[in-house]
């Protein structure tokens, strides 16, 4: 029953998204098709049904609409020069320094805004035009953007990782946030080593030097962006409000900071509740989807199938998560990160628990992955963003980003087998 289930599903999935039909509706298509060979069509309506109000019956997802709200408010609220210039202060005279300068820039903005998209444009806008005049070659400047624009999609507060704790079954959100500094920290480190030698070789300038007065005032300026991921990682943390009401908590210092700031007005607010209004009608359309999809595939057996199969491969846990990691990277490059993530944590987290892996780990793991199909052809969000604001194709970038896929694939590997680089902070904290 499992294999006739998972092929139908497959096939009736994969014809869908050929046809350009929206991912959330081929999932429940392909999902209703195969249960209907399964049960009557009366119980199949009914469970379904059910199981789409159930998937998105969780509070935990009332942190999603929220993160996204204040990420909306803070890509509009003029933080990305106030962070690009912290950046400046951070990264030195080394050379290559606006390359540098643009990474740390996308892991600071990422993850207060939480969306790679958001930073590919957002500091790639700043940095693209001052690397340009600094005489950067400006795929190389495009293809440094591109690169890292994913961190803050795993560097806290990340709305994907609670879309990942829904699907593992309440996996901790506050372990998950703590456990996403380190990778997503090596993820931009290991880019700036390979812009860092990229520098070197092209001869790019570095960056003036500057005053302790000026680096001061850069700093302060900083400062209340910043204080966005203390208060939300510092509240949940010590138990002071929940990771819901931390997102709840980001919207009204983010509002608050748009005011000072001077850069949304109240006529504003109409456009940016429904542009986050419309996003989160797009996630939660996809999770309600994916729970039906993920009832068929519990209830047809596949994902013990799966687990079966790849467990006849090998037993070696080295080999599978290798197997896993490819297959996940394979994945990413054709789907977005919501639904796979809601799709195959049922599937391959029992596999991984099995031979001892926690599942924070797994799913620091998982997100890794699935990231690197944000910045890979064919269907990327975060290359078309960082081409587009650069002004360029994406075969012009093709070549120079292949050093930087380089890095971020020794990053994953690191963190999928030492599980200490995602574990150690959490276990310090008691979480």
């Amino acid at each position: 029953m499992a294999l006739e289930a998972g092929l139908i599903l497959l096939a009736v999935f994969v014809i869908l998204l050929v046809l350009s039909v929206p991912i959330a509706v081929s999932i429940a298509i392909a999902s209703m098709v195969t249960i209907l060979t399964q049960l009557p069509l009366d119980m199949a309506l009914f469970t379904a049904g059910q199981k789409l109000v159930t998937g998105i019956d969780n509070f935990s997802l009332l942190a999603v609409p929220f993160f996204i709200l204040a990420g909306i408010l803070m890509t509009n609220g003029g933080i990305a020069e106030r962070l690009v210039n912290f950046a400046k202060i951070l990264v030195g005279r080394a050379p290559g320094a606006l390359a540098h300068t643009n990474i740390v820039g996308n892991m600071l903005f990422g993850s207060i805004a939480g969306s790679s998209v958001a930073s590919a444009v957002a500091i790639g806008g700043v940095m693209g035009p001052m690397q340009k005049k600094e005489g950067y070659d400006p795929k190389f400047s495009a293809a440094a953007n591109i690169a890292t624009a994913p961190t803050g999609l795993i560097i806290p507060p990340s709305q994907t990782l609670i879309i990942y704790s829904l699907a593992s079954g309440g996996t901790s959100i506050a372990a998950l946030f703590i456990a996403g500094y380190l990778p997503g920290i090596l993820w931009g480190l290991l880019c700036m080593v390979v812009g860092y030698i990229i520098a070197k070789r092209q001869k790019y300038p570095v960056s003036d030097r500057v005053t302790f007065k000026v680096a001061l005032k850069t700093t302060i300026d900083a400062i209340p962006s910043l204080m966005l991921i203390v208060i939300v990682i510092g509240g949940i943390l010590s138990g002071i409000f929940t990771a819901t009401e931390a997102a709840a908590v980001a919207v009204l210092y983010c509002l608050i900071l748009s005011f000072v700031y001077r850069t949304v007005k109240l006529k504003d607010l109409p456009g940016i509740f429904l542009e986050s209004v419309e996003l989160t009608c797009m996630i939660m359309l996809l999770v309600a989807a994916s729970g039906v999809m993920s009832w068929v595939m519990s209830f047809t057996g596949i994902p013990q199938m799966i687990s079966e199969g790849l467990l006849g491969i090998t037993s070696n846990p080295i080999l599978l998560l290798l197997i896993i990691n490819v297959f996940l990277l394979f994945i990413g490059t054709f789907m977005d990160i919501t639904p796979a993530v809601l799709i195959f944590t049922p599937i391959f987290l029992p596999i991984c628990t099995s031979f001892g892996m926690d599942p924070v780990h797994f799913g620091i793991m998982m997100v890794m992955n699935l990231c690197v199909g944000n910045i890979t052809p064919p269907v990327g969000s975060a290359l078309f963003a960082g081409v587009s604001v650069a002004k360029l194709e994406i075969e012009q970038v093709i070549k120079p980003l292949l050093p930087f896929y380089g890095a971020i694939v020794v990053a994953l590997l690191l963190v999928t087998y030492i599980p200490e680089i995602s574990m150690i902070l959490p276990r310090l904290l008691g979480l």
